[in-house]
């Protein structure tokens, strides 16, 4: 593959990319439009997004890409002059086209050639270019029709005669390989008549700097003639991979120029942006240029601008104007945006993140060992080394956190569909949008929501007319939180629908032989049976969603992330579902403990305190492995770790407790020595350990010692469990405590 091929191959994989996010944008800007229909700025951002993906696409040669979006975007312009207002009708046609222009997209990536496929995305787009019509005024269908001079002109056809602009920028070694510009101009002349022909000099550099064997210029030609493009693309048959080459037809696209325009130099003019991309003629500009110092003359308070002139006399589009104007006016500004990001594969950072975390054992590895030999020097060196693998680790970290509005905005489109198919009216809330955590934890954590948003529309949030009897708000609310909390983030979903009751959670659960008849369960515990392998609450099943049904593989997704689900719900006000989540699935900060001969770590954010007590509060209260301490008059569960791992030699005579915090629950965990704070390059177990309660990875010392990283959310889960039930028991027997 030659290189312009390969950056051919990257441009496109960037316009797939780009066009994707401009589509969010459509529907988010969609979305926002149904609340304020007349709002301009929205207005002309959506236009704006659907002629970019026009005009990216036909540089490509996207044809069927291109001519669904030309229709999209002509409803668009409608709407943008005053023609159409975008009502709840239109916006549902506009989401759907948007749906359309995704699969081609997909369907151009995948370069799919079956039949039935290509059918079935033909069916789609025409069902919505049927609906597009009644606003066109006329009939289209999916066909490939509006550049179809444009396609036998490269086919080779015979063409009617036209003026057709190419844009060229020649590389630097073209003088070195045997090539001359000039005579690339001299062929095109032999072709028909040249129209105009501007020399491009940006790059051309001071004389200090200029090295005359180097090619520094490019060039706007516009090219009246009867040639197909085969004859004109045949001038550049050895100049290819020195030169940047756009041809555009003589029925070429506003989209064309406006392409064309962000290539152009920054410095220059609005009138000689517009000319140099072939907007304009030269002759047309100078008589604008004539009418603006007449009115200047015969007006005081001064003339129209150029652009106003020219877009009245119909010389230029607006859009082309608006993008020249941009290109004019804010350069150096959108220089330095561009400049501020960088695309770069998720693979790439993978593997830096990997390194990253080898270095951090490294270091580690390094620090034992100067601890060890006692070197002052090499301690010291080891500690600032430290630091800076620090820096590097918590800055390649940064490197992979997205904000979590990227994912709740996703919703939006969802909830608007999902009550529009329930016959519900629901509004969404987002708060925390700004919210970070990794990349890699966003991507897990979609499909869990999705399954909580849909459930809460189709079970939780109830009828209109329900609503207005039980004396609520016709509308329903579901809102999408989110926020930081002790090295966690904290997603929650809420909704004021009916809620959950526990006793009739509790009565089914009984009926399937989950509960004991005669079992008493807390409130939270009744709620939390909902989370059973398929359990359900709902009367009936429906095609989206029975809350319960699935609940327990939510559950397990959120939980083979070190993540937890609580559930919260009051019948008649709603239900409040809260996900707790770790930043990042990859470096933690960790505090080593020892217990027996082996090494433990407890990720730093949920260690709240470490404390002495005496050795005869340690002793275990109504079974082997748990008891209950006062810290300073509240009462903390906690777990002897030496019996959950069953470690057989003696223990030391004094031991220790680490207090972590999961949420709102707080347990004590007995350890027998304290080792500090220690950076913890997280190692998923194998398939064979996956299920182990308790334990959430591992990790390598610097000594090379394998020590397995706490899971505190089920320590404490499993500490508060054990204390409720020795209290319930003790209460049960008489035991007065």
């Amino acid at each position: 593959m030659s290189n312009n091929e390969g950056l051919y191959d990257d441009a496109l994989a960037t316009f797939y990319a780009e066009s994707r996010d401009m589509l969010t944008q459509i529907e988010d800007t969609l979305l926002a439009l149904e609340s304020d229909p007349s709002d301009r700025e929205n207005i002309n951002a959506l236009f704006r997004a659907a002629h970019t993906i026009k005009g990216s696409a036909g540089l490509f040669g996207l044809d069927r890409v291109v001519a669904f979006t030309h229709q999209v975007e002509s409803v668009l312009d409608k709407v943008r002059n005053g023609e159409l207002m975008i009502d709840i009708d239109m916006s549902d046609v506009l989401l759907k086209s948007s749906d359309v222009i995704a699969a081609l997209l997909s369907e151009a990536e995948s370069k799919t050639s079956d039949p039935a496929d290509l059918a079935q995305v033909d069916n789609l787009a025409n069902v919505a270019l049927e609906k597009l019509g009644r606003y066109l005024g006329k009939k289209v269908e999916m066909a490939v029709t509006q550049q179809a001079d444009e396609g036998a002109a490269q086919r080779g056809g015979a063409a009617a005669a036209g003026v057709w602009h190419i844009s060229m920028r020649f590389g630097e070694n073209t003088f070195r390989n045997g090539f001359d510009p000039l005579s690339v101009i001299a062929y095109l002349s032999t072709l028909g008549e040249l129209k105009t022909v501007i020399m491009v000099d940006q790059n051309l550099p001071g004389l200090d700097a200029l090295d005359a064997e180097s090619c520094y210029l490019g060039f706007e030609v516009r090219l009246l003639t009867e040639a197909p493009k085969a004859d004109i693309d045949g001038a550049f048959e050895f100049l290819r991979e020195d030169c940047i080459l756009h041809i555009f037809p003589p029925n070429r696209r506003a989209s064309d120029f406006i392409a064309l325009l962000r290539e152009l130099p920054d410095e220059a003019h609005l009138g000689e942006l517009l000319v140099e991309c072939g907007a304009l003629s030269k002759s047309a500009l100078e008589a604008a240029l004539a009418q603006q110092g007449q009115q200047a003359e015969n007006d005081r308070r001064g003339a129209k601008s150029l652009g106003e002139i020219l877009v009245e006399q119909k010389k230029v589009h607006p859009e082309v104007l608006d993008a020249a104007l941009q290109k004019q006016g804010r350069p150096k500004e959108s220089k330095s945006e561009e400049s501020r990001f960088v695309r770069v594969p998720a693979d790439k950072l993978d593997d830096l993140i990997n390194l990253v975390g080898e270095l951090v054992i490294c270091g580690a590895s390094a620090n034992l060992l100067a601890q060890r030999l006692r070197d002052p020097q090499m301690i010291e060196t080891t500690q600032q080394m430290s630091g800076l693998v620090e820096e590097i680790r918590n800055g390649t970290l940064g490197l992979r956190m997205v904000q979590i509005g990227e994912t709740f905005a996703r919703f939006r489109r969802v909830v608007r569909d999902t009550a529009a198919e329930l016959g519900k009216e629901i509004h969404l809330e987002i708060e925390g949008a700004e919210t970070e955590l990794d990349k890699s934890v966003v991507e897990k954590i979609g499909d869990p929501l999705m399954h909580l948003v849909r459930n809460a529309m189709d079970h939780g949030i109830e009828m209109p007319e329900v609503r207005k009897e039980l004396g609520k708000a016709p509308y329903g609310t579901l809102k999408l939180s989110a926020h930081h909390d002790s090295g966690h983030i904290v997603i929650q979903v809420d909704d004021d629908g009916k809620g959950l009751d526990g006793e009739k959670i509790l009565a089914k659960a009984k009926e399937r032989g989950l509960v004991a008849p005669n079992q008493i369960l807390s409130e939270s515990d009744k709620l939390n049976l909902i989370f059973e392998p398929g359990f359900s609450t709902a009367e009936k099943v429906t095609n989206l969603s029975g809350r319960g049904v699935g609940m327990d593989v939510v559950k397990k997704n959120i939980e083979a992330l070190r993540g937890s689900v609580v559930l919260r719900s009051e019948v008649g006000a709603g239900s409040t579902i809260e996900i707790r989540l770790p930043l990042t699935l990859a470096i933690i900060d960790g505090f080593l403990v020892k217990v027996g001969r082996n090494s433990y770590v407890i990720p730093l954010h949920s260690v709240i305190e470490c404390i002495n007590p005496e050795q005869s509060e340690l002793a275990g209260l109504g079974n082997t492995w748990t008891g209950v301490l006062d810290l300073r008059g509240e009462v903390l569960p906690f777990l002897d770790m030496r019996r959950v791992f069953e470690v057989e030699e003696p223990a030391p005579a004094r031991r220790s407790v680490v207090v972590v915090r999961n949420g709102e629950m707080m347990a004590g965990l007995v350890v027998d020595q304290l080792l500090g704070e220690y950076q913890t390059v997280i190692k998923p177990l194998g398939k064979l350990f996956r299920q182990l309660r308790g334990i959430s990875g591992s990790t390598v010392l610097g000594s090379g010692e394998v020590a397995l990283i706490l899971d505190v959310v089920a320590l404490t889960r499993l500490a508060v469990e054990r204390a409720e039930q020795d209290e319930m028991q003790r209460a049960m027997a008489g035991v007065q405590v």
